[in-house]
């Protein structure tokens, strides 16, 4: 089993209605695969020295879930509301530490 996040951007084209979190969330809990999520605030791009690279679009929040393989992260984009209401989400593996 590996760690994946699911990284969703503040771009979806229409708002999610507020039944679509709890009842995703609920569905997430009930794989026994969900290790949490939060929203993320606005922040900034930070390097010691010289310019860092910009911020590209701003992120919403992020959930962490457990897979098989990315395909199996893929399908907890199902019911995701940014996702269904167009938005980016990025699938990303978390690498396992040494």
């Amino acid at each position: 089993m590996r760690d994946y996040i699911l990284l969703m951007h503040n771009d979806a084209t229409q708002a999610p209605s507020s039944e679509m979190w709890p009842a995703y969330l609920a569905r997430l809990q009930a794989s026994g695969r969900f290790d949490g999520g939060s929203a993320i605030a606005d922040g900034e791009s930070l390097r010691k020295t010289g310019t860092p690279a910009p911020l590209s679009t701003p992120l919403g929040g992020y959930i962490r879930v457990r897979a098989e393989d990315i395909a199996g992260a893929k399908a907890f984009l199902a019911g995701n509301p940014v996702y269904e209401c167009g938005g980016t989400v990025e699938v990303r593996e978390l690498p396992r530490e040494a």
